[in-house]
C-alpha cells in the first residue's frame, strides 16, 4: 500500500478521532476488520447492529457507549448467522469510563478471533507524533519496524503482538517492515508522514504469501486541539 494512501486513510478518520477524544463518562470503541479472507461483517452490540458492512482493512469511527458490560457478536454483513465471533455471557466485553478501545477481528476466517486494544486518547505534543504498532498479519513472522538506514522503532513484534506507544519527532519517514533480526524488507513504506500532535496506531494487515497482500492500516487515536485552531477540518497537512 502506498504511503499516500495511508495518509488519506488517516485523514478521513482524523476529525472523528479528535471528536472522540473529548472526555466524558462514556467509553469509546471502534472496529478494525483485519481477517484477510473474511467477507464484510456487521458487529452487533446487545443484539443490535452497531457497525454495518465493515470490509477488510476498514477502520470505523469511534462509537460512544455508557461504560459497562456488553454482549458483542460478529456476523456476515446483512445476515444474522453464522456468528463468527461471540463475546457474550461470561465473555462479554467490559468497557470502562473515559477509555477508548479498538476491537480487531483478525486471523483467517476459519480461525477468526477478537483482539481488544485500549487506545491512548492523549494527543502527542506538537513537535512529536505518538505511534504504536500492531501485528495483524496471520502468516507473517515476527517483525521489526525500522527507519530506512536508521533505527529500529519496534522490535520482534509477533502476530497479535502490540508494540508500546513511542514518541518520534514529527516528519516524513521511509519505513521498512523486516523479519525480526533480518535486513530483508518484507514491506517498504516510503514517505510516511507523521504529523506533530497526533497519536496513531499502525496495523500490519493482509498476507505475506497470498491475497490480499501485506499492507498497513493507520488509525488516528487522538489529535492535539491546537492543530485545528484557525484551520479547516483537515488536520493532516
Amino acid at each position: 500500500m502506498r504511503a499516500s494512501r495511508i495518509m488519506v486513510t488517516a485523514a478521513l478518520i482524523a476529525v472523528s478521532a479528535f471528536s472522540a477524544f473529548a472526555r466524558g463518562n462514556e467509553a469509546r470503541i471502534r472496529v478494525l476488520h483485519a481477517s484477510p479472507d473474511a467477507p464484510a461483517v456487521d458487529v452487533l452490540v446487545e443484539g443490535a447492529p452497531a457497525f454495518r458492512g465493515v470490509a477488510f482493512g476498514e477502520i470505523t469511527d469511534y462509537a460512544k457507549l455508557p461504560a459497562g458490560l456488553y454482549d458483542v457478536q460478529v456476523v456476515p454483513a446483512g445476515a444474522s448467522s453464522p456468528v463468527v465471533i461471540d463475546l457474550t455471557g461470561p465473555n462479554a466485553v467490559n468497557l470502562f469510563y473515559n477509555r477508548s478501545y479498538t476491537a480487531v477481528a483478525l486471523n483467517t476466517l476459519n480461525e477468526i478471533e477478537p483482539l481488544l486494544l485500549e487506545d491512548d486518547g492523549r494527543p502527542a505534543p506538537i513537535p512529536f507524533a505518538r505511534v504504536r504498532f500492531v501485528h495483524a498479519s496471520p502468516d507473517a513472522p515476527a517483525v521489526d519496524i525500522a527507519v530506512k538506514n536508521g533505527p529500529v522503532l519496534f522490535r520482534n513484534v509477533a502476530f497479535k503482538g502490540v508494540g508500546s506507544y513511542i514518541e518520534v519527532p514529527r516528519g516524513t519517514y521511509d519505513l521498512e517492515v523486516r523479519p525480526t533480526g533480518s535486513s530483508v524488507v518484507a514491506l517498504a513504506l516510503p514517505g510516511v508522514r507523521l504529523d506533530g500532535g497526533t497519536t496513531l496506531t499502525v496495523f500490519a494487515t493482509g498476507l505475506l504469501s497470498g491475497s490480499p497482500t501485506l499492507g498497513v492500516a493507520v488509525a488516528v487515536d487522538a489529535v492535539n486541539p491546537a492543530l485545528l485552531k484557525g484551520r479547516d477540518d483537515r488536520p493532516w497537512r
